[in-house]
């Protein structure tokens, strides 16, 4: 029923609003998706670009972002170095939101590693969003400063 002009949805036929959104994610933003590798999960990609209008960008765009969409996994090394990556190219109170496996499939990252790096990177947690069977979903933000 609520059809955008790039022939996206807002909801879901039945109201809900779909995983983009539930992201915060809106149509004209320029995301920067990072950690992508085959087990991220299509289904949202696709519906991040809808929503979006536009593909995603990559590490190697070269001007400022929205919000980046990290795909980590607990194989990939340092989480603190992979969320100060993500920050390199994040405008003034943009939105970083770190997709790991969900607890209790292959790689899935503890939430008490997030948690710590975090506040390290220079970031707080602020939600998670259900977006996917297999991936979690957690906003952090660089928090505001005072100037």
């Amino acid at each position: 029923m609520s059809s955008t002009a790039g022939g996206g949805t807002t909801q879901t036929g039945n109201g809900q609003t779909g995983p983009a959104e539930r992201l915060g994610l809106s149509n004209g933003m320029v995301v920067q998706e990072l950690g992508w590798d085959n087990d991220t999960d299509d289904a949202l990609r696709v519906a991040i670009e809808d929503t979006i209008d536009a593909d995603m960008v990559d590490g190697d765009y070269g001007n400022v972002v929205d919000a980046v969409v990290l795909w980590w996994r607990d194989e990939d090394g340092d989480l603190v170095d992979g969320l100060v990556e993500a920050l390199t190219d994040l405008v003034g109170g943009g939105v970083i939101w770190l997709l790991t496996p969900k607890i209790g499939r292959p790689n899935a990252v503890d939430a008490a590693d997030i948690a710590e790096a975090a506040p390290i990177a220079g970031l707080s947690q602020t939600t998670s969003a259900a977006v996917s069977k297999d991936w979690s979903a957690t906003r952090l933000v660089a928090p505001k400063t005072v100037g």
